[in-house]
């Protein structure tokens, strides 16, 4: 997430009321997650095991718990507590916004684009051109459709992503300030969920086509040309590359890469990234052809047994 102007460190410590380890006017362009950081954004850190990744990592403010070296070119945010204030910073850049509106005046509509009754389009929402937007449709702030989209009754668009730190009190919220951004051609069936990013974007490009009832976790990427069958779980941060197919009630581990033109069949398990142009089944999920030949050996293990019986 980017901010809508550039800040100090000064500016931003003053925000979150923390000390921090730099120059006053060091700038700050904005705010993401580890595995979608830029030069000029703030990470937040609160574990010892990442706290190397963080500091190495794109980002050039840290935001952290504990007194370390800064590196060269780099601030510091010191924290006792690096997720509340992460949270803070979300809540000051992209606070919650009621609406009055079924469509807020602030939206944008494209030409010839039909938005059936009982739908909601949220604040500083991006519909384009020749759009057919069903009944019963939850489109959330500061989400972005392209041209030539169908979204289907029932499905939810930028819900919070399933983030969550355990405290003694009960489970944390990590606030969710990104967005959805659907590409050209799309087609979303009835009552799927797409989470917004946490802070960058979930996205889903061109001429993908999603069945019904399908979630999409936040920061999820997937490419062009997929397809995607009803019942599939697919779990935040999740790279789906082009002309990928997925069948059936298939479901992810989170931050794994499914390569180009992948097919992935009903009820696996993708539970580690795999390579793009071949076809995987099961769970853990294997090489499709692979799989069928071992199963095919197992079989044989009955006859086999029979035969040593004789041999003896």
């Amino acid at each position: 997430m980017k901010f809508p102007k550039p800040y100090t460190l000064k500016e931003i410590a003053t925000i979150i009321s923390t000390e921090f380890v730099g120059t006053d006017d060091f700038p700050v362009l904005g705010m993401n997650e580890i595995h979608v950081v830029e030069s000029g954004d703030i990470v937040f850190v609160d574990h010892p095991k990442y706290y190397n990744k963080a500091l190495e990592s794109a980002a050039t403010v840290v935001l952290i718990n504990k007194q370390v070296e800064c590196p060269e070119g780099k601030a510091l945010l010191i924290s006792d507590d690096p997720f509340r204030d992460f949270n803070k910073l979300t809540q000051y850049f992209r606070p919650f916004q009621s609406s009055q509106n079924s469509i807020s005046p602030s939206a944008k509509v494209g030409e010839h684009t039909v938005i059936q009754p009982n739908t909601f389009v949220g604040n500083n929402v991006i519909i384009g051109d020749n759009c057919i937007i069903h009944s019963n449709v939850s489109i959330y702030d500061n989400t972005v459709i392209g041209n030539n989209v169908t979204i289907h009754s029932g499905t939810v668009l930028g819900a919070n992503g399933f983030y969550y730190k355990k405290r003694p009190e009960g489970y944390d919220q990590l606030l969710s300030g990104g967005r959805v951004v659907i590409g050209n051609h799309v087609d979303i069936g009835a009552c799927c969920t797409i989470d917004k990013g946490v802070t960058g974007d979930t996205t889903i490009g061109d001429g993908t086509k999603l069945d019904n009832q399908i979630q999409v976790g936040h920061d999820t990427i997937i490419g062009k040309k997929c397809l995607i069958a009803s019942q599939t779980g697919i779990a935040g941060c999740v790279v789906i590359e082009d002309e990928v197919t997925i069948w059936g009630q298939v479901g992810t581990a989170s931050g794994i890469t499914i390569g180009a033109k992948a097919v992935v069949q009903a009820q696996a398990g993708v539970t580690k990234s795999i390579e793009g142009g071949k076809v995987y089944w099961g769970t853990p999920i294997q090489e499709a052809r692979l799989e069928l030949k071992r199963l095919a050996s197992i079989k044989q293990i009955p006859r086999i047994l029979e035969e040593l019986k004789k041999l003896k």
